[in-house]
């Protein structure tokens, strides 16, 4: 295996906290760099065995003691437990909250803090675009707008991005709607013909790039401190769907009326600037490869 660059250094020590499908895959990369892995979640069943498996509920104070590392990546989804994969995020439409709530998630925050030895030089924090979804002008969103959550879930993750910066100093990953091999949710509406909103504005990332977006985080010396997670193609959902429903071969699914242009427009510059391309630029590319899979095997693979 050849050396990173010298701007460029791979963790020797990386801890995991909710080790869900992304963690697992990044965790894994890591592992092939030759570094060790810690994998921190509730239920630790069916890690893969090169990590090292923390069984730890962040939602009461941690008995156990915390190893030390040289980095760490927090991908804790509000309202859910540590064992459960980070689900694919989208803005959200919920009524407005009280932005002091805390549904268990900055509380799990603030026991992680507590129950480290030291703070890791490297943070990384996955949130996501949600915190955008009071935006509603369509104008193209890029890192320096302000953030602006609609609902309990959004105002928790903006609340999350804050604590985690004052108590870890992290850099702040937030990814659009994740997809990929067991993430096909537009691929079963299609099929199943199920009513698609057309025009709302939608933004998405694949997982692949989502992941590499990750280990770059990790290993470059000076990163942005705050990124948008998506692809190069942010398009209406009819848009997407009838593209989806044409490869598939099946009649585009129809539009629900009246039709509401709802959702962010989001530029993904500053993340093709970090990485210098993506796997999947577009989302014909990504689910043109999803349903290409889905063709040799038969039947999509579920998530």
């Amino acid at each position: 295996m050849s050396a990173p660059p010298p701007s460029q250094r791979i963790p020797g020590r990386t801890l995991l906290v909710g080790c869900g499908a992304l963690g697992t895959r990044l965790g894994e990369r890591l592992t092939a760099d030759g570094g060790e892995v810690f994998a921190l979640r509730r239920t630790t069943a069916g890690l893969p065995a090169a990590f090292t498996a923390l069984p730890v509920d962040l939602q009461a104070p941690v008995r156990t003691a915390l190893p030390a590392v040289d980095a760490m990546v927090i991908t804790l989804p509000p309202g859910g437990p540590v064992s459960a994969p980070m689900a694919s995020p989208a803005p959200g439409s919920e009524p407005a909250q009280n932005p002091g709530h805390d549904d268990g998630y900055l509380t799990s925050l603030r026991n992680l803090a507590a129950a480290l030895p030291r703070v890791p030089p490297r943070v990384v924090l996955v949130s996501s675009t949600r915190v955008l979804g009071g935006h509603t002008h369509g104008r193209p969103l890029a890192e320096l707008d302000a953030p602006a959550p609609v609902g309990q879930r959004a105002t928790t993750l903006l609340e999350g991005e804050r604590l985690a910066t004052e108590l870890f100093d992290a850099v702040i990953l937030r990814p659009a709607g994740i997809y990929g091999p067991g993430r096909e949710m537009l691929l079963r509406k299609a099929l199943e013909g199920a009513p698609v909103q057309y025009a709302r504005r939608t933004n998405r990332i694949h997982e692949d790039d989502l992941v590499r977006t990750l280990h770059a985080l990790l290993i470059t010396e000076d990163p942005p401190r705050l990124l948008h997670a998506v692809d190069q193609a942010p398009a209406p959902l009819g848009e997407v769907i009838t593209y989806i429903a044409h490869r598939l071969g099946v009649p585009p699914p129809p539009a629900i009326e009246p039709a509401e242009a709802t959702g962010t427009v989001l530029d993904g510059a500053r993340l093709l600037d970090f990485l210098g391309s993506l796997e999947h630029p577009t989302f014909q590319s990504g689910y043109g490869q999803l349903i290409d899979a889905r063709n040799r095997t038969g039947s999509p693979e579920q998530s």
